[in-house]
């Protein structure tokens, strides 16, 4: 008898009753000297236990019997921290491969997605420093590149398992600096030009959201003005990130936050913090020339000290590699900021803003097991990184590399 193809709970029963059982992976036990969990309430377990189960943390606190036929991995003087988040970074392509379309200022429909390549290797030196989560995005050429891919650092599956949600990404905005020399149109290598270009735009996605217009090249920007996905606006200076946050968090009230923000662009740390706009800092973090006061400022803890929500960094990969993240945050410390704070800007912050805090940025049970291990504190740059996971599978296992033995015990 020839079963109709819409009979989909028959289809469904059969390819379950085919499919071979597949054994539940034993937990994974880490026990260590010290666990930063980055939780609201900053709770450290010296020393502490995580349990993953799965891609999932089902314990994390002070140390307690292991289950039974766990593997078990003991680090007495490891420090464990979450893995670490940057997003703003270019490598998902290998490097600038795959950077902009340059015939039009706005492109909000392109989507950087499709230019990932899972297997570059500069993913691979992401992983191995501790940055489990990046936002991916177009280059800065135009005034808007289009929309980003929030992925993660793995490498043992395939491309589409990296990305963190499928359609979870934020588009890419740049508001002053480098549009101003390279724009696809005369008319946008201004400022005044570059606000007309993207209040125009805004303006007709608007226009179709009210009226339920689909418009394939509109779909992505409607859902950021809808509030349903982040805005990242690359801009520095003080006009720069003045004109953005009022541009994109005021008049349009978007999810946005401002990254870069470099040079002298602290001086509106203030009115950035007042209209509530977040702040995605770097890869300068140092202004010794705008401020002209004769000193080195420390513009990270200078955006803290003004009270600008969600504070995190940015190495804007590749123009600082990657796996120097964490020296973006060692520095702000070094540089008047401090280290909790950020130590925050890579992870919780950074997670808040794109809103998979539950998942990432912290150290809790239910959350992904996105963990990393180093021989000190993680914004030490004299600590060396042992263990990475993500989503509870080894990634990253100094010892192994170096040996390829396998530190797991039962």
């Amino acid at each position: 008898m020839r079963v109709p193809l819409h009979t989909g709970a028959f289809l469904t029963a059969l390819l379950t009753l085919a499919a071979p059982a597949v054994a539940e992976e034993p937990p994974l036990v880490l026990i260590a000297g010290k666990v930063l969990t980055m939780d609201a309430e900053g709770t450290v377990h010296n020393p502490g236990m995580l349990i993953c189960q799965g891609r999932e943390l089902t314990y994390v606190g002070a140390p307690v019997e292991p289950p039974a036929g766990a593997r078990v991995i003991e680090l007495p003087d490891g420090w464990v921290s979450p893995g670490l988040l940057d997003i703003h970074t270019h490598i998902q392509a290998g490097g600038f491969q795959d950077i902009n379309d340059m015939v039009q200022a706005v492109n909000p429909e392109l989507r950087a997605r499709a230019g990932l390549i899972p297997a570059n290797p500069l993913i691979r030196r992401a992983c191995n420093s501790g940055v489990t989560t990046v936002f991916g995005i177009p280059g800065s050429g135009t005034n808007m590149g289009g929309l980003g891919v929030l992925y993660k650092t793995k490498a043992h599956e395939h491309a589409y398992s990296k990305i963190v949600m499928a359609d979870q990404g934020g588009l890419k905005v740049s508001q002053d600096s480098n549009p101003q020399g390279r724009n696809a149109t005369d008319f946008g290598v201004t400022r005044a030009g570059q606000g007309w270009i993207l209040t125009d735009i805004n303006e007709r996605a608007l226009s179709a959201l009210r009226r339920d217009h689909y418009d394939p090249a509109l779909e992505d920007l409607k859902r950021a003005l809808s509030g349903e996905i982040p805005v990242l606006i690359h801009t520095a200076g003080s006009e720069g990130v003045m004109n953005s946050a009022r541009m994109w968090g005021v008049d349009y009230g978007t999810r946005c936050f401002v990254s870069h923000g470099s040079f002298d662009g602290w001086r509106a740390a203030k009115a950035v913090a007042g209209m509530g706009v977040p702040v995605n800092h770097g890869p300068r973090t140092i202004d010794y020339q705008a401020a002209m006061n004769g000193r080195v400022n420390g513009s990270s803890a200078e955006y803290v000290a003004a009270g600008v929500p969600l504070f995190s960094l940015t190495t804007d990969s590749s123009v600082i590699p990657q796996e120097e993240l964490f020296l973006q945050g060692a520095m702000s410390a070094r540089y008047g900021g401090d280290p909790y704070t950020m130590l925050e800007a890579l992870t919780t912050n950074p997670a808040q803003v794109f809103g998979i805090e539950g998942r990432v940025g912290s150290l809790e049970p239910g959350k992904d097991a996105d963990v990393v291990v180093r021989t000190g504190d993680p914004l030490d740059p004299r600590a060396a990184v042992l263990l990475v996971l993500i989503d509870g599978v080894i990634e990253y296992d100094r010892e192994a590399t170096d040996s390829g033995s396998d530190r797991t015990r039962r």
